[in-house]
């Protein structure tokens, strides 16, 4: 080997700010706030402001390796923390608001961190919270002044704390494996792990998430990110959009129909991403108002599979492409994203547009994809043949935090729990999750498919389907379904709109109208469906 006599300046978060303020500084950042005046700056701004923040933070004592966990909403002062935490060497621990209070208080004890920065509309929550914190010393609320709820922890308000510290920063430059963002997963099977980002895996996964064959962003693009900035750091939008030069448009906790229209009409999104639930709340608010999406043109969606009938809709009604996105925590979290290709073009729009909403992506440069049947071999790329779908690259996990063993095998890949098939076309198909799949008298049926075939009858707002056990067949499809207001819908009519659409084995034995629990990040909580209705059968 002779060794290349090329630079080698190490991959920082902060290069991305700095690029950002240098190349695109005049772009807007417009953000939403909890009961204050929409906000307004630019990518100058964001790292004029970004400087005042680690300034503070090093004032408060945090220094390289520390952790500081933040507990917010899409907001620009949670934008600030993104770069100003990991600009400095420090980990910011994005906390998920929608755990459960005993979760939440474990991920912050987990993480270790000394300073919580909250937003207001938590107070409640952290003066709840906080004798169970085992090293929170410093709480600094994410306010203006006028608007400062110090409550039981005295909190520190963050315009006060930032106020008068430089607004330049010599960022440090260090070894790009260093810890950057420390994200937890969900929680839904045990205590929720942490997933430690690396520098180089965030601006390696941003670059590669920009691209035509990803989120295909170019500086004419407004982006509003759905996705939480709290959950696997809103699938990296906060660095491809400033690596991209786009717009950005934060909407804090507002994922309301008539609240995103706002944004999207007023400020001219072009893009967006989040999980299911949110467009099906938005396509509702559409339907009811009479209103279009106007400038809206790409969608995203992750975190679950996307209904066909959400994506007719989206694009045979309104004009908006609906592109289908597979990831988790642990891939930092972008693994495929459903774009079309020249191959599938020339197979007519149809079947182009069945392939896109059907799998969840195709393969992206950087991630490396395996499917593996029972017998420990790799399946062909045949779309048919499924197994355990294994993963491996720069973004993706090795360990998880504080775990003293690797979580993938000696060759680097990690078993990412679910069930799918690759086809010729390099596109992936999750066919379930493997603790979700139903085996019935022998045979698998894929929930995943029913819930989608089921969210397409009128009337549905949310479809999950179960595994219930079964006298005889050990498990059946037990299908509940959460309608939209004042829809007129039975068992007669959901189970004759499936009828045609499936073979006769996957017909659900029954079906169950009640409200669908949804995890912290937004899926459907097949955990609870099971405590709840996992015997329904028997009876």
């Amino acid at each position: 080997m002779i060794a290349g006599l090329m630079q080698t300046a190490p991959l920082m978060i902060s290069g991305i700010l700095r690029f950002a303020a240098a190349a695109h500084g005049e772009r807007e950042i417009v953000s939403r706030l909890i009961d204050e005046p929409i906000w307004r700056y630019d990518y100058a701004g964001l790292a004029r402001r970004a400087a005042q923040a680690a300034h503070a933070l090093a004032d408060l004592g945090v220094t390289s390796g520390d952790r500081v966990s933040s507990l917010a909403w899409n907001t620009h002062r949670h934008l600030e923390l993104f770069y100003a935490v990991p600009g400095i060497g420090a980990v910011l621990h994005t906390a998920n608001p929608r755990l459960s209070d005993d979760q939440i208080a474990f991920t912050l004890n987990h993480a270790g961190g000394q300073v919580l920065l909250y937003d207001r509309s938590f107070a409640a929550l952290i003066d709840r919270l906080a004798p169970r914190l085992d090293h929170i010393t410093r709480f600094v609320m994410l306010s203006d002044d006028e608007r400062l709820v110090p409550g039981a922890v005295g909190a520190t308000g963050y315009e006060a704390l930032i106020a008068g510290q430089p607004e330049t920063i010599d960022w440090p430059s260090f070894d790009e494996n260093a810890g950057a963002f420390l994200c937890y997963t969900s929680g839904t099977t045990g205590d929720p792990k942490g997933v430690l980002y690396s520098h180089r895996a965030v601006v390696l996964h941003a670059m590669a998430s920009g691209l035509a064959s990803a989120f295909g962003f170019t500086a004419f693009d407004v982006v509003m990110p759905c996705s939480s900035l709290y959950h696997a750091t809103a699938w990296g939008l906060p660095f491809a959009a400033p690596i991209c030069g786009t717009k950005l448009v934060l909407p804090a906790d507002k994922m309301d129909g008539a609240s995103l229209h706002a944004l999207i009409e007023g400020e001219g999104v072009t893009f967006s991403g989040g999980v299911p639930t949110i467009w099906t709340l938005y396509l509702a608010w559409l339907q009811e108002t009479g209103q279009t999406p106007g400038p809206l043109k790409r969608v995203v969606i992750g975190g679950s599979a996307v209904p066909k009938a959400m994506a007719q809709t989206f694009k045979h009604r309104y004009g908006v492409a609906v592109l289908q996105i597979w990831g988790m925590t642990e891939t930092c979290p972008l693994g495929v994203i459903a774009t079309p290709t020249p191959a599938l073009a020339a197979l007519g729009e149809a079947a182009m547009d069945e392939a896109i909403w059907t799998r969840q992506g195709r393969l992206q440069f950087g991630v490396e994809l395996k499917v593996v049947t029972e017998d420990g071999q790799a399946a062909p790329h045949d779309g048919e043949t499924s197994g355990a779908l294994m993963v491996r690259g720069p973004w993706v996990i090795r360990r998880y935090y504080r775990q003293d063993h690797d979580a993938v095998d000696a060759d680097g890949w990690f078993d990412t729990g679910d069930i799918a098939t690759l086809d010729r076309h390099g596109f992936l198909r999750i066919t379930d999750r493997q603790k979700d799949v139903i085996k019935s008298g022998g045979e698998w049926i894929s929930s995943i498919d029913l819930e989608n075939l089921a969210a397409g009858c009128p009337g549905v707002k949310i479809a999950a389907v179960i595994g219930a056990a079964h006298p005889k067949w050990e498990e059946r499809p037990l299908l509940v379904i959460e309608t939209h207001d004042g829809a007129d819908l039975d068992k007669a009519a959901v189970l004759a709109f499936l009828t045609p659409l499936i073979v006769k084995w996957w017909t659900p034995d029954d079906v169950i109208f009640a409200a669908v629990p949804l995890t912290a990040t937004g899926k459907i909580d097949k955990k609870r469906l099971r405590a709840a209705y996992g015997n329904h059968l028997m009876g």
